[in-house]
């Protein structure tokens, strides 16, 4: 599911920005882009300036909402994954006090035993 809706947000993200490049400026002329009088037979007779712009209110709505989504998931995942940082004054004294394999060395107890030649 999350990816599914990574996907989407990249999508609406690509969209949105496309979207955003043909939109002209205010003072340039709405139908610029789409060869003068051709824009205002295929949007209305506002041009591409309404259609483009409510266009981009609803991806950047969506865009948003997928935003939130991911959010969501991310802070779902996040309660299963053990603190990582500073330790505490408690599990740093628990550290010292375990003795380290170098402390145990030097007893004869856990001595390998010494293999004899036996010469001939």
């Amino acid at each position: 599911m999350q990816v599914a809706i990574l996907m989407i947000h990249v999508a609406i993200a690509i969209a949105l920005v496309v979207l955003i490049l043909l939109q002209q400026g205010k003072g340039a002329e709405a139908g610029a882009a789409f060869g003068g009088g051709s824009s205002q037979t295929v949007f209305g007779s506002q041009g591409s300036g309404g259609f483009l712009a409510k266009l981009t209110a609803v991806l950047a709505a969506a865009f948003f909402a997928t935003s939130l989504a991911l959010a969501y998931f991310a802070s779902s995942q996040a309660g299963d994954v053990p603190d990582v940082g500073i330790p505490d004054a408690q599990v740093i004294e628990q550290q010292q006090s375990v003795p380290t394999l170098d402390e145990g060395a030097g007893s004869m107890d856990n001595a390998a035993p010494v293999l004899e030649d036996s010469g001939e």
